[in-house]
């Protein structure tokens, strides 16, 4: 049934799918029902589409109460609370991540499915999400009650991108994650303050601006010993990994499915930071020894990264993930966690920002420049990405054939020379042979070498592409947190808002400015660090290889000087 409406700001379409609202407009909305923040009315113009919930209040003629006001609900629809604030937000349907229902849960009955890609409810992507949707263009393809988007914080993998092409230059809407995210609840001051905040985490000003402020616990966590393991009499196997934390210096098994759970509510708490993706899941092959050893490889580089991290490193869940070995512990901490409050739009109310004045200006700027370098990284690392993979098809195929074919070539002449005794050199014949040998082993020198350089390069720059994926929505946050500020100044200025609330409005926008900046600082910090250690790694393994080459070379030489 149509409702009318009325709207609370102005709102700028920026694709087919959506309209244009002016404020004060009067709009007739289809289904008070919203789509993860969206709602699809027509507006006086006549215009048919969709437009923010929370840019809206629903009229009512009936009752106390004359309208419902989206603007106080996270992703503006009620009834349909943010995934934010619910673990699910339709009792009927398990939320990716989340073991609510399943009371008799422990280490070894979580969710087998998990660990292959093999959920009938829709198309897997990567990582075993489901494929990604074309937001919110997709909705004129789902005008029906059986859907359901995607979780709102469910940010997709990117290890196929190279597939897909560039990830950071997605065309989204401004305002989408803006809205769906709670940010924008948060910056209107809508997010309610916890009576007690159990956790904070401070951002200083260093040489570079805003930071993180170390964690003064650091650690480091190996990850070894991949091992298949079965249960249930066989029926089930399974790969686990020994993790050994320095700060625990004892030992718990994980298998990917717990690393699975962990990364699900690190993207649900740390809307502002770019969680490291897991390494992608793979429905074949999963016990295969090259597939084990590339996961561990990729695993090694995820927790290289959560270690290092000031705050994903210090999160209770992912302490207890290292940590815990008893079972019933176990069981409290994941409920804990799954039930944490301190999630999305909620965990800004956790950051400490400095007293410096910054002026909004700057910020903005200095988000812009960010951006845009970004974008063009990740471009860069895709094109690497192509070349590398492309040289270690060639390393692993062409090269190994051109120097068997060489090698062939060469001891087919020396097998030649044997035909006329009279007049055959032994010594000759045998260099000749030799050398055919040598040149069939470098071929197979060659189709080794990528597992000592060339890996370790695709395994960085996989990591990397996941980390660039997740800034255009970490900047779509800061982005509409800008443009409130810049329009609670406007109607303040028109009298139409208090300066108080206006003041407050930018307050809130700081403490969003500041936790990019910070999350900026540290992915620059270790970018430099791991593209150092990447490019010693790989020339110091080509430096090797081809020393190793030589030396083949020279020892087959040296038959040739007495004959």
């Amino acid at each position: 049934m149509a409702l009318k409406a009325r709207a609370l700001y102005n709102f700028q379409s920026e694709n087919k799918e959506e309209i244009s609202i002016q404020e004060n407009e009067e709009l007739v909305i289809f289904s008070e029902n919203s789509l993860d923040g969206w709602l699809q009315g027509q507006n006086s113009r006549g215009e048919t589409g969709l437009f923010p919930a929370s840019y809206v209040e629903i009229l009512r003629s009936r009752s106390g109460s004359n309208y419902t006001d989206y603007s106080s609900s996270p992703v503006g629809s009620p009834g349909h609370d943010s995934s934010l604030y619910s673990a699910s937000p339709n009792p009927g349907i398990s939320y990716q991540g989340s073991f609510e229902d399943d009371d008799d849960d422990d280490w070894d009955d979580w969710d087998d499915a998990c660990t292959v890609v093999e959920e009938p409810r829709s198309a897997p992507g990567t990582n075993g999400h489901p494929s990604p949707s074309p937001y919110p263009a997709a909705y004129g393809h789902h005008q029906h009650a059986g859907y359901r988007p995607k979780p709102a914080l469910e940010r997709q993998d990117s290890m196929s991108s190279s597939k897909r092409g560039s990830v950071v230059g997605r065309n989204l809407n401004r305002f989408s994650c803006f809205v769906r995210s709670g940010v924008e609840a948060f910056i209107l001051g809508d997010v309610p303050l916890m009576s007690k905040i159990a956790e904070t985490y401070f951002i200083e000003m260093g040489s570079r601006g805003p930071q993180w402020r170390a964690n003064p616990h650091p650690f480091i966590c190996s990850v070894e010993d991949p091992t298949k393991q079965t249960k249930f009499k066989g029926i089930k196997s399974y790969i686990s990994y020994k993790l050994t934390p320095s700060n625990f210096n004892s030992p718990v098994y994980r298998r990917y499915k717990h690393f699975d759970w962990l990364y699900n509510r690190l993207l649900h708490k740390f809307t502002v930071i770019s969680v490291p993706h897991l390494p992608e899941k793979q429905a074949t092959g999963r016990f295969e020894e090259d597939f084990i050893e590339k996961r561990k490889r990729r695993l090694i580089l995820w927790m290289e990264h959560m270690t290092s991290h000031p705050v994903l490193s210090q999160y209770e869940g992912f302490q207890h993930f290292l940590c815990c070995r008893d079972e019933k512990q176990w069981k409290l901490g994941k409920r804990r966690a799954e039930k944490d409050e301190m999630v999305g739009a909620s965990f800004l109310l956790t950051i400490q920002i400095p007293t410096e004045h910054q002026d909004l200006q700057d910020v903005e700027d200095r988000v812009d420049a960010f951006k845009a370098f970004s974008k063009k990284m990740d471009d860069s690392v895709l094109q690497l990405t192509n070349v590398a993979s492309e040289l270690v098809r060639k390393h692993v195929g062409g090269f190994r054939k051109e120097f068997q074919k060489l090698g062939n070539a060469f001891q087919a002449i020396s097998h030649s020379f044997h035909m006329d005794p009279p007049y055959s050199l032994d010594a000759l014949n045998n260099a000749i042979s030799h050398t055919g040998k040598t040149y069939e082993t470098v071929g197979e020198m060659f189709a080794e070498q990528p597992k000592n350089d060339l890996f370790l390069m695709l395994d960085t720059l996989s990591l990397y592409q996941g980390l660039l994926s997740n800034f255009p929505d970490i900047i779509h946050l800061q982005k509409g947190a800008f443009a409130k500020v810049k329009e609670s100044q406007r109607m303040s200025d028109e009298g139409r808002m208090d300066q108080e609330e206006a003041d407050g409005i930018r307050k809130r926008c700081r403490v969003v400015g500041f936790a990019l900046q910070a999350e900026m600082n540290h992915f620059h910090e270790r970018r430099v660090a791991d593209f150092k250690r990447m490019m010693q790694s790989y020339l110091r393994q080509q430096i090797v290889f081809y020393q190793r080459v030589s030396q083949q070379l020279e020892k087959t030489l040296r038959m040739y000087d007495n004959l």
